[in-house]
């Protein structure tokens, strides 16, 4: 049995990742901005870095050290680029971004010392395709599928492997919020129609993938960006 830690686990992908990873047989902790209220929740702001340490240090006297993340929170952003605020731009990479480096730097002493470690980003299909009016999601994402490179290159050799999922039109929360605010450029239906398997994806199809990375299994693989989009982008 090990300990993961699910950021954004309170809800959407996040929830079903750590819901997986329970029945995998794992301890899981979630760090979220707004936990569902269940056991091992925990009310962490992902850009905070004392907030992180904190709970994970509770974490670590709860269920020892932690040697799976799933860096599953984020926030969207619609704007066209011109009417974007530096200050709305920051938001959108502290949350998608910075958060990645917070909780993957505060949680790799853990691994190291293990020499076990398994790592998951979740990304977006749009660092693939594009995405008007989403020039800031885009950005960050895309800066996570480079991080996840990188550090796949420097932590194999300690035996932690890194990778990227980047998930397509799944039906969340957040993404029908965004279908009822005309944000998404048609309904959901008319994207399923042009989604090759025909239909939306799943929050557990993204933790399917997730608990296959993390699994012994998939020791080999490491810096992957393992794209769960019903044939959308190839």
């Amino acid at each position: 049995m090990r300990t993961a830690v699910v950021t954004g686990g309170g809800s959407g992908i996040g929830k079903a990742v750590a819901a997986r990873l329970r029945k995998d047989g794992h301890q899981v902790a979630v760090f979220d901005i707004a936990p569902s209220g269940g056991e091992l929740e925990y009310r962490v702001d992902v850009t905070d870095r004392g907030q992180i340490d904190t709970a994970l240090a509770e974490v670590r006297e709860r269920l020892g050290p932690v040697t799976i993340l799933v860096n599953g929170a984020g926030v969207e952003v619609y704007k066209r680029f011109v009417n974007l605020t530096w200050e709305t731009w920051s938001r959108a990479i502290d949350v998608n971004l910075h958060s990645v480096f917070h909780c993957t730097q505060s949680v790799l002493p853990d691994m190291i010392d293990a020499g076990w470690g398994r790592i998951v980003n979740i990304s977006s299909s749009s660092t693939h395709s594009g995405q008007p009016f989403m020039s800031s999601y885009v950005a960050a994402k895309s800066g996570v599928n480079g991080l996840t490179k990188a550090l796949a290159l420097e932590y194999g050799p300690r035996g932690i492997t890194v990778n990227a999922v980047p998930p397509g039109l799944v039906n969340t929360p957040m993404l029908r919020r965004a279908e009822g605010k005309g944000l998404l450029g048609g309904t959901i239906e008319e994207h399923i129609e042009r989604t090759p398997v025909r239909r939306a994806g799943r929050p557990e199809d993204i933790a399917a993938a997730c608990s296959f990375l993390i699994s012994e299994e998939a020791g080999y693989i490491t810096g992957q960006i393992l794209g769960v989009n019903g044939g959308r982008n190839t």
